[in-house]
């Protein structure tokens, strides 16, 4: 991959491979894992039932909701997803939706990392093979990734976890998204800069260690070099989040239930 841009052909993606594409002109980019066969696996918002339900997000503004309802006229099975899931799986067409075709880079060095100034293009952690990057991908397509949250748990969030296993232990801050990085850091950055004014009356000395303090920021959030991430299992996943604990209530009260109907049937 080049400094300046991911961009590759479809020829060149093998499974396994972290991909993206843009919306919006760039404004944001949206992630998943090819899985081979022109299919992509990735996490979007769940649908939403009800019409008085909070709106997404600017940064979800795009609706990936509405354009994967639609029918695909290639692949039957375009748009699969489990009930109350955000994992879906896709063709390479409907994810890419006209857009070009990136590939994320694991692996790269600090320099490089800091080089490429807009952030969800790269990370330092290496990546997992490509047998256990799908594994975690078709897995959670049937279990599900937890809510969709644009800053905590959003598609590049689900990619980066597939690739690499990694988790963050720390919920309350910023997820594993570069991308979600690069829109707290920007403005941290120029915050914490703006006292150099008065030292520096060059504006271009003040934009360049505003630029500097960027970087770093976006360099001390990534998955690579942070402290606060453990690998875990994907079967674990549901567990050390937290999602498993409503489905066990929900066993446990069904279970209760169906003892107290047969009790009901022996009394009768």
């Amino acid at each position: 991959m080049g400094i300046i841009s991911n961009r590759v052909e479809r020829s060149e993606i093998k499974p396994g491979d972290h991909i993206y594409t843009y919306r919006a002109i760039f404004a944001y980019s949206h992630h998943g894992i090819f899985v081979g066969g022109s299919k992509v696996v990735h996490f979007t918002p769940e649908r939403q039932n009800d019409s008085n339900s909070r709106p997404e997000s600017s940064l979800n503004s795009y609706n990936e909701i509405s354009d994967l309802s639609s029918s695909c006229p290639t692949y039957p099975d375009c748009g699969f997803r489990q009930p109350n899931s955000g994992v879906v799986l896709t063709c390479l067409d409907c994810f890419l939706r006209n857009g070009s075709l990136y590939c994320f880079d694991y692996g790269v060095s600090p320099s490089v990392f800091i080089a490429k100034v807009r952030g969800g293009t790269c990370t330092t952690a290496p990546s997992d093979p490509p047998e256990s990057v799908i594994h975690r991908a078709m897995y959670l397509l049937q279990n599900g990734f937890g809510n969709y949250d644009v800053f905590q748990n959003n598609c590049e969030d689900f990619t980066l976890y597939c690739k690499t296993g990694l988790l963050t232990v720390d919920r309350l801050g910023v997820g594993r998204s570069g991308q979600a990085s690069s829109v707290i850091g920007a403005p941290l950055a120029a915050l914490l800069s703006s006292p150099l004014k008065l030292l520096m009356p060059s504006p271009v000395g003040v934009a360049t260690v505003t630029a500097g303090m960027y970087c770093m920021s976006r360099y001390a959030t990534d998955i690579g070099v942070r402290t606060d991430v453990i690998k875990v299992a994907v079967e674990d996943l549901a567990v050390n989040l937290g999602w498993a604990g409503s489905d066990e209530e929900v066993a446990e009260e069904n279970e209760a239930s169906d003892m107290m109907d047969c009790q009901d049937v022996n009394h009768k």
